[in-house]
């Protein structure tokens, strides 16, 4: 496996979080540069752990969580975008969304939650006998950029839109979810 493929499979990884990136920049409105700097090294840090657990955990570990992934990032997905949506409609909870959407806890989960898939990668990186260091310094480096972009790309669309941000951001991070259970459910990914 070469170097594109190793870059094209990073980005292909960070797309999760960029996707959520874009719903953190929403809720923030305008966001600043730890507004940028905080998701992307949630997201870049889970996006290069995962595959390197993977990697030497090895294929026992993979058949296990592979039955399951797809449920945990729902549900993750699916409680943080629910409460986004709740919080959309509390006239008290948009003066501290700013605040709430990049608290420690919520950021832990969704790095999680958008950087499960990526510890399969880690038992293919181990086939392919790909140097996982560098693999994933690549794959932790570009979703640390596509994060900290999309949290930017949001804020841009959340400045005009505040009101309604969140209950989209909320959907939004339900829908991924969403996704990635029909993904395993109707392409046989789990």
């Amino acid at each position: 496996m070469g170097w594109l493929e190793i870059i094209l499979i990073a980005v292909g990884l960070a797309m999760d979080a960029f996707a959520v990136s874009i719903t953190l920049g929403l809720a923030a409105g305008k966001p600043k540069l730890k507004h940028m700097l905080i998701p992307g090294a949630y997201f870049g840090f889970f996006q290069a752990l995962m595959p390197s657990i993977g990697y030497f955990a090895g294929t026992y570990f993979a058949d296990k969580i592979q039955s399951i992934d797809h449920w945990i990032a729902f549900g993750l997905l699916g409680f943080i975008g629910g409460k986004m949506i709740q919080d959309s409609f509390n006239a008290a909870a948009e003066e501290t969304n700013d605040a709430l959407s990049f608290a420690p806890a919520k950021m832990l989960a969704l790095a999680v939650a958008t950087s499960i898939d990526a510890l399969a990668v880690g038992i293919t990186f181990a086939f392919f006998k790909v140097h996982i260091v560098s693999a994933v310094a690549v794959t932790g480096v570009i979703t640390f950029v596509i994060s900290a972009c999309g949290v930017k790309i949001g804020g841009a669309f959340g400045a005009k839109f505040k009101s309604k941000a969140e209950c989209i951001g909320g959907v939004v991070l339900i829908a991924i979810g969403t996704k990635i259970v029909i993904e395993h459910i109707f392409f046989g990914k789990g």
